[in-house]
């Protein structure tokens, strides 16, 4: 379960973070619990990571959609003044 303090997380300290907890994990001399709570805070993180990345991707996508909608009418535009 995300917490509040993790939707407001940006990218970028998400992303700190979650490398953090992977270090930790690889370094390892942590107790299974503590090795637990790593992993789990890791997938909370690798949760919060994906949906600013769906969110950019998204965004992405419908900008260049518009980009070409609007070479589209350009064109249909330009096409119709030079008769």
């Amino acid at each position: 379960m995300t917490s509040r303090t993790d939707e407001a997380l940006g990218y970028e300290q998400a992303r700190d973070e979650l490398i953090e907890v992977v270090r930790r994990l690889e370094a390892g001399g942590t107790t299974l619990e503590e090795s637990l709570a790593l992993w789990e805070r890791g997938e909370e993180l690798a949760k919060v990571c994906r949906r600013w990345l769906d969110g950019a991707r998204a965004r992405l996508d419908a900008a260049l959609a518009g980009a070409e909608a609007g070479e589209e009418a350009e064109e249909s535009g330009n096409g119709s003044n030079t008769e």
